[in-house]
């Protein structure tokens, strides 16, 4: 059951830019030393900024908020989204599609008819350097000046600790096993693995550490599961977790493995992979165990798109993932107050999730509104809504609600009037996946029209 060629065709502006080191709203390529000359400078071909210039970079979840709130909020702000896709699809949904459960058209949207609803400008274009001195983001369609600049690129992987250096291992790794969680031929290609699968072990693995998306490998699991379980397949998903139990919603997650899933899903939590032998299609963990797969999703940890370094902004964590070096109280970088970061980039603990961009988005929007204003912003928490499915025909979903609060003797951002529903059988299962639906729509609405 591969995609068929309509699909493809759907899908081509989505995938054509899905270079593979991208994260899922990363607009950045290789750059130029830093410092560099910019020989033949040429401007990006936009009209003459008519106020303020805000330049968001990245269009993803957190991209498209900022985009369309800072001109909502501050309509004299001439306002420019740069991404390099020329159209969007979904992550937070995308599991769905995997299993054939949405069609393709409920994850992809329009840029353009989004710039067009709410009067900014899109630029379909990559972004490759970065000069803070002269207030410029150079692209592959020329220069665009701005006064303020918004850097939500996404995530990267971070394939290091797997592959310690080898490149061609990483290379294979990309291309023949993704992880998923870059919209567009990652997900065409685990799509095709899935529908094609003829039986065995089809190992996933939850990263650690703040990876994108906290429940959504354990979902893709139950999932893969149940397409598995109603199409008769002789196999199982082996899940492999770096984490010592189920990140969120595990309760939920648990009662779905176990009661719906037993002998489809191997759950392994605390497991490390130290080896990965793809010729012989086997991994190894450091527990001495031997895992052999007949195929795979492999989900490695996370980090910030690399234009954080590009343009100086990144700040070196312990295991080397770069996050944005910002005050995580106004966004703003500590190099520059003329740069703010958001989305999956900086370094608070909330979630890696789309809720949870799209109303940082608003917020963050709203900061830089108040400050073309001559006001002083103020800092409110993000709320993280999240819909996670366990099943199908009909979605059965457990979901979980939150707000985040700054715990000031810890000096860190926790959760604040947290609450799950993690029941998925009976009526509140079912309801549950009709409100993940009118959620998601609920989202698309509010970043497209």
């Amino acid at each position: 059951m591969a995609l068929s060629r309509r699909d493809l065709l759907k899908l081509g502006g989505v995938a054509a830019a899905g270079a593979a080191l991208s994260g899922c709203t990363s607009s950045y390529a290789s750059t130029t030393p830093k410092g560099a000359a910019h020989a033949g400078l040429r401007m990006a071909p936009l009209p003459k900024a008519k106020g303020p210039r805000v330049v968001v970079v990245g269009g993803g979840w957190s991209g498209l908020s900022i985009a369309k709130y800072v001109k909502r909020y501050a309509p004299n702000a001439d306002v420019v989204l740069i991404e390099r896709r020329a159209s969007f699809m979904s992550c937070p949904v995308s599991n769905l599609w995997l299993v054939g459960l949405v069609d393709l058209e409920f994850l992809t949207h329009d840029y353009l008819q989004a710039a067009r609803n709410n009067n900014y400008t899109f630029l379909n274009a990559m972004v490759h350097d970065v000069d803070r001195d002269s207030k410029m983001v150079f692209t592959n369609e020329g220069a665009v000046k701005y006064d303020i600049l918004v850097l939500s690129p996404g995530i990267d992987y971070d394939y290091s600790r797997w592959t310690k250096g080898d490149v061609e291992l990483e290379t294979r790794l990309r291309q023949e096993y993704p992880a998923g969680f870059v919209p567009g031929s990652e997900h065409m290609t685990i799509r095709n693995k899935v529908q094609d699968f003829e039986g065995g072990n089809f190992v996933l693995t939850v990263p650690g550490g703040n990876y994108r998306c906290l429940p959504a490998p354990y979902e893709r699991a139950c999932l893969i599961a149940w397409y598995m379980k109603k199409e008769q397949i002789p196999g199982k998903v082996v899940l492999l977790d770096e984490n010592p139990d189920i990140t969120i919603k595990k309760d939920g997650f648990h009662s779905a493995f176990e009661k719906l899933y037993k002998g489809y899903i191997e759950y392994l939590p605390g497991t490390k992979i130290t080896k990965i032998d793809l010729g012989k299609k086997r991994l190894e963990t450091e527990l001495g165990e031997e895992i052999k797969f007949a195929d795979a999703a492999l989900y490695p940890r996370v980090r910030g798109g690399k234009i954080l370094e590009i343009a100086g902004v990144a700040k070196d964590s312990v295991f080397n993932r770069l996050e944005a070096d910002i005050d995580p109280f106004t966004y703003q970088t500590k190099a520059d107050p003329n740069i703010y970061c958001a989305g999956d980039v900086r370094p608070m603990g909330f979630s890696k999730s789309g809720n949870t961009a799209n109303t940082e988005g608003h917020i963050v929007a709203s900061m830089i509104a108040q400050r073309l204003k001559g006001k002083e912003p103020k800092w409110k928490s993000p709320l993280t809504v999240c819909y996670s499915a366990v099943s199908g025909d009909p979605v059965r979903a457990i979901s979980v609600n939150a707000e985040y609060k700054y715990n000031e003797k810890k000096k860190a951002f926790g959760f604040h009037n947290a609450a799950t529903n993690e029941k998925w059988d009976g009526k509140t299962g079912v309801q549950n996946g009709k409100l993940l639906f009118e959620w998601a729509k609920g989202m698309y609405r509010d970043m497209f029209m």
